[in-house]
């Protein structure tokens, strides 16, 4: 039987994978960190440049988090490696060169992109612009897909990163824009009441100031430092 696209809350696979940076298992390599495995449709392209440019330039700041990037897509690994030399040679960022510093993997067989499910039937042989966020535990938390023709943006994936740190050690839900909501601006979302006690505590809360309601059901608060 086939294999399906691993779910949100299921542990991501187990596989042994070839990268520029060698032989590693998944997602044990990065246990007791969260780790971004993305698929780019193609080497040595204009916008898979772009974004591999965006993501290294932001790199620092998904350690900051304890958070790694692992790219993919159904290149050699040779073809990997003469694709960062060549950023690296070619493209200066405020007089810097480029280099990048994360591991790809090399799926030429197409196993792995298959596996999940990067590879659209009416998008050619190429894999699709998949991104697969992974927490520390090695549980799929986030899936996003792009089609090939538009390139994603990296400060939306360094949200949702820190966005789901924060909802598992402060047990809170986050709004939408977050963090720039309309309404709440940078508060999160107070999980709702699940009894009548807790309805009550809740408005003992907000005649306390320590949260703000709309309704019972509707209230938030400041997010943790």
């Amino acid at each position: 039987m086939e294999e399906k696209i691993p779910l949100i809350g299921e542990r991501f696979p187990e596989m042994e994978v070839q990268t520029t940076q060698g032989k590693i298992k998944l997602p044990d390599f990065y246990k007791g960190k969260w780790f971004i495995l993305f698929s780019h449709p193609a080497d040595f392209t204009p916008v898979c440049t772009t974004e591999f440019v965006a993501f290294q330039l932001r790199y620092e700041k998904f350690k900051e988090m304890n958070t790694e990037l692992i790219g993919l897509s159904i290149d050699q690994v040779f073809s990997h490696m003469k694709w960062t030399e060549w950023i690296k040679e070619n493209i200066k960022i405020n007089n810097k060169p480029v280099e990048i510093k994360f591991p790809l993997i090399a799926d030429s067989s197409g196993e792995v992109a298959k596996r999940l499910g990067m590879i659209s039937p009416f998008k050619g042989s190429n894999t699709v612009r998949a991104v697969f966020v992974v927490d520390n535990n090695g549980i799929v938390r986030t899936i996003l897909y792009y089609p090939q023709e538009l390139g994603r943006n990296m400060d939306e994936i360094l949200r949702v990163v820190k966005g789901l740190q924060i909802i598992d050690k402060q047990k809170v839900a986050l709004p939408a824009n977050w963090p720039n909501n309309e309404l709440f601006g940078s508060d999160a979302i107070v999980p709702p009441p699940a009894d009548e006690n807790a309805v009550k505590e809740r408005q003992k809360m907000a005649k306390e100031g320590k949260i703000k309601c709309l309704d019972w059901w509707l209230c938030h608060k400041k997010v943790e430092e």
